[in-house]
């Protein structure tokens, strides 16, 4: 069991994360081109994705109950400072992205179609997308390094 779901919670979280990371970190040209098909295409990439990344999370939880194949318990506890930080990061990065990424890029989307300037607004969407972006580059390091764990 430990197997499926390790490669089920990793492929989860490539083929849903990346591309949320990905809609995050390069929203920002859409926004500097006044591209407003591309500020609306990454405002619903953010959203299908962070949905779909609901899915890593708990595929990660059911991983971390099932008995570790190195013979020493659990994969896991919420108590463990790289899951519990980790699922903290992930709703800070749900936080921004929902909160505050998504919906600047509905209002830049709204901006480009009347025909107004966004040039305000570049530097927010270039900055929360980098923020997105290091928040999961953080929880992968954790994923890995295992802190208290």
């Amino acid at each position: 069991m430990f197997k499926i779901l390790l490669a089920l919670h990793l492929l989860f979280a490539v083929f849903a994360v990346g591309p949320l990371v990905h809609a995050a970190t390069t929203a920002a040209r859409g926004v500097r081109t006044g591209d407003g098909a591309a500020t609306a295409s990454s405002s619903r990439v953010l959203r299908i994705y962070s949905s779909a990344s609901v899915l890593v999370v708990l595929l990660g939880f059911g991983l971390m109950s099932v008995d570790s194949p190195f013979g020493k318990g659990k994969v896991g506890e919420f108590s463990d400072t790289w899951i519990w930080l980790s699922a903290l990061l992930w709703v800070a990065a749900m936080g921004i992205v929902t909160g505050a990424l998504v919906p600047t890029l509905d209002k830049v989307t709204e901006k480009i179609g009347k025909q107004e300037s966004v040039v305000t607004l570049t530097g927010r969407v270039a900055a929360l997308g980098g923020v997105v972006a290091l928040i999961f580059a953080g929880i992968v390091f954790l994923m890995v390094y295992r802190p208290g764990g």
